[in-house]
């Protein structure tokens, strides 16, 4: 009776370049092939950074907001709407500032189940997924002048104007 020797691993090039007539051995695993990843996709999400004096005034509550958009009373999805309607009239009237009223988060030692701070929880998934969201600079929470806790601002990046002639 002979004998069976086990063979060494096989390196991953050779196993990526293994002809799939070699799978059909009973017992054999499929060959694991190399699948090509497709180039990375830019997507356009909102700015996270802003310069320092940007920063400063907002947490001093120095910068007005061109606009302000209430969200109090309302569902998530008439909410989304509002936020998108508002973004796109600010972005074609230049603004920069939008003070973005969503309400307080729930207190951490609420006792009784409520479904407070949905909208809030919500905003910065809109605001990636947005159509809007390579026009915004930065989100930050609001001084407590503009509203605290229940406030943000949307400051949108400055219109790029057209080509110079």
């Amino acid at each position: 009776m002979a004998t069976v020797t086990p063979l060494p691993p096989a390196p991953r090039a050779a196993i990526a370049a293994a002809p799939a007539s070699h799978a059909k051995h009973a017992g054999a695993a499929a060959p694991r092939t190399a699948v090509p990843t497709p180039p990375p996709v830019k997507l356009q999400a909102p700015g996270t950074t802003l310069d320092a004096s940007w920063d400063r005034k907002l947490m001093r509550g120095s910068v007005e907001p061109d606009a302000t958009v209430d969200l109090h009373g309302h569902t998530l999805t008439s909410a989304y709407t509002m936020l998108d309607q508002a973004l796109e009239r600010s972005r074609l009237r230049g603004d920069r500032v939008i003070l973005l009223i969503t309400g307080k988060p729930p207190r951490r030692d609420s006792e009784r189940p409520h479904a407070r701070g949905a909208i809030r929880a919500a905003v910065g998934d809109w605001l990636h997924a947005s159509r809007h969201a390579g026009a915004i600079a930065a989100v930050r929470g609001a001084s407590p002048r503009h509203g605290g806790a229940g406030a943000l601002y949307i400051i949108l990046r400055r219109a790029r104007s057209g080509p110079k002639s």
